[in-house]
């Protein structure tokens, strides 16, 4: 569970209004032209009481202009009808471009970051930052024009109240210093309010989704009720601030509900005072308490402060996305023909404080199969993430043919480094898009809806050589299965990773302990095919069984971090602190097949 963000943060309100600034840029032609006609409706609004105060005097005088008069008071009301409509329907599109342009900046550089970073921010907390969060957020750049916009019938009234009747607009600017004082208050109280309402709701959502991911641990250990009272645990603490949020909206419309009609009852009595001196005509009255009921309308700002704050609010949390650092790359490619030599130099890897691999030297000849072993902990999985550039070292360099990884274009990176996991995850429609995934082969389920009768060759010989074709043509659809119709095993769900990381399989593959739930006998199959039916190449692979150590060209051992020796298997089983890595009682593999590679290749020593 991550901590949540603090507050008020001054780097995470920058990246916030940046973002939201940007935002707006994204959206500019629809924001101007809700804009236009938002001051367009406004102008029609502070238009109409002086047409209708006009029209009143001609009627009363029975004015043969009257009737003409009637049809303007007609197409201004219309005017106002049509321009709020039109503002609202733009403001909608505004809104709904800048959440998606939010969402799309917030997962891009989710995806584009190093996994370690993206690890720090729990699955349902990410989701209620891309959904809820930046719903809210995407309100903001609207929601800023509509309030600014607001405040001009309110001024534009209180000038028309002035220019009908000066004494009537002294009485309703008497009121004005409390509204501003009930504003202030407002936007203060709840913006603290409801950045902590915010705080707690991201927390509530990441225990959720940590106890739907843990459901059938939760449900063997017998701790539902444990867990459900984890879970809501901060519930009181949501609702106490929801409810607090609401009492402070709901104070400030009360007080400024209720200051409004007595400003209003003021002007009227001051205006028929007037009225009865002969100062203001009938016409005059009507126009003065029109615009001062616009001149009320400051308070309907309230509103839109109250969308203008929740929004901020919720940026300054998405904006922990948009802080991501993005992993770097260049635009070099690799040497043609390149046999995919593998060099590290002094590497050196810290995270949060700790160092997981101390200053590591490594040269793994183009072609070569090298296994890492070493005991939990050691760094194996952070060395195969800095091989195949999956995260950042912190120093020293890791070079592919004599070209640094973070000079590559992703593109020429992810073209040629292929990755198989302990624990996949398979994206995409069907069991052959699973497969094919990243290769660029596979069928988008909106423009194809219509299962291939054939599937793909090049994903069928993957499958083939990691063997998963047997199980996956005993599905119900084969290859067109619906993944979520497919009932997969760990070893089955590890077959079909090692087969999309065979489709695409580029100078050097990286198996981070892509076999370990397979039974011997499949791993061996698997590591033979691998050999004879997948692209040649460099293979480094992290693995726990003695056997895959003992058919590599070279063993990589590492011990805290730290490369403790390379060899061959057999070099290095003479050390009982290496044998001791694979358990008491391990016998060598010495009637193990050798690592298989391109015909006459002898073993690396």
């Amino acid at each position: 569970m991550t901590v949540p963000d603090p507050p008020g943060g001054a780097s995470a309100a920058r990246t916030a209004d940046r973002a939201l600034r940007a935002a707006a840029r994204h959206s500019a032609g629809r924001l101007a032209a809700a804009s236009a006609c938002s001051v367009a409706a406004a102008g029609a609004a502070l238009a109409e009481p002086a047409v209708l105060g006009h029209t009143l005097d001609l009627l009363l005088r029975q004015d043969p202009a009257g009737s003409r008069w009637i049809a303007w008071c007609a197409a201004v009301i219309a005017a106002e009808v049509l321009l709020d409509a039109a503002t609202a329907r733009l403001t909608g599109g505004v809104d709904a471009r800048s959440t998606a342009w939010l969402r799309r900046l917030g997962l891009g550089r989710l995806l584009r970051t190093a996994p370690h970073r993206a690890a720090r921010h729990s699955p349902g907390e990410l989701s209620a930052r891309l959904t809820a969060q930046a719903t809210t957020a995407g309100a903001v750049p609207a929601a800023v024009v509509t309030a600014s916009v607001a405040l001009l019938p309110p001024l534009g009234g209180l000038v028309a109240l002035v220019l009908v009747d000066v004494w009537t607009a002294l009485a309703f600017l008497a009121g004005l210093p409390l509204l501003a004082m009930l504003l202030r208050a407002f936007a203060r109280d709840s913006g603290a309010s409801v950045s902590r309402y915010q705080e707690v709701q991201l927390d509530l959502a990441g225990r959720l989704v940590e106890a739907l991911g843990g459901a059938r641990t939760i449900a063997a250990a017998g701790t539902a009720e444990r867990e459900q009272a984890r879970v809501l645990a901060r519930l009181p603490e949501l609702g106490a601030e929801g409810r607090r949020t609401w009492r402070i909206y709901g104070a400030t419309v009360a007080r400024t509900g209720a200051l409004m009609p007595l400003l209003l009852y003021v002007v009227l009595g001051v205006g028929g005072v007037r009225l009865a001196e002969g100062a203001l005509g009938v016409g005059g009255l009507l126009a003065a308490v029109r615009y001062a009921g616009l001149a009320a309308g400051v308070g309907a700002v309230t509103g839109r402060l109250a969308a203008v704050v929740r929004g901020r609010a919720a940026a300054r949390r998405t904006a922990a996305l948009f802080e991501l650092p993005e992993l770097p790359q260049g635009e070099r490619r690799l040497p043609a023909a390149g046999p995919g030599a593998l060099e590290l130099c002094g590497v050196r890897v810290v995270r949060a404080g700790t160092v997981l691999l101390h200053d590591v030297d490594l040269r793994i000849p183009g072609g070569a199969t090298a296994v890492v072993v070493g005991r939990s902990g050691s760094g194996k999985t952070t060395l195969a993430a800095v091989a195949g550039r999956l995260t950042a070292c912190d120093a020293g360099r890791v070079l592919l043919d004599g070209v640094p990884l973070d000079e590559l274009s992703a593109e020429e990176l992810r073209r040629e480094i292929g990755h198989a996991f302990e624990r996949p995850a398979l994206f995409g429609g069907s069991v052959a898009d699973a497969i094919a995934f990243g290769s660029g082969s596979q069928a988008c389920p909106e423009s194809d809806p219509k299962p291939d009768p054939d599937p793909d060759p090049v994903a069928v010989r993957a499958a083939r050589a990691a063997g998963a074709d047997a199980f996956v043509r005993r599905l119900p659809e084969g290859y067109d299965t619906a993944l979520q119709d497919a009932p997969l095993s760990g070893g089955e769900l590890q077959r079909l990773g090692l087969a999309r990381a065979f489709c695409r399989a580029g100078r050097l593959l990286v198996l981070d302990d892509a076999t370990s739930s397979l039974d011997t006998l499949t791993a061996r199959e698997v590591e033979r095919a691998l050999a004879r039916e997948v692209r040649p190449g460099t293979r480094l692979v992290v693995a726990h069984r003695v056997s895959s150590a003992a058919r590599a060209d070279l063993v990589v051992w590492l011990d805290a971090g730290r490369v403790r020796a390379t060899g061959t298997h057999a070099e290095l089983w003479r050390d009982p602190d290496y044998r001791a890595v694979f358990g008491e009682g391990t016998r060598p593999e010495t009637d193990a097949e050798p690592a298989a590679g391109p015909p006459g290749r002898e073993a690396v020593r």
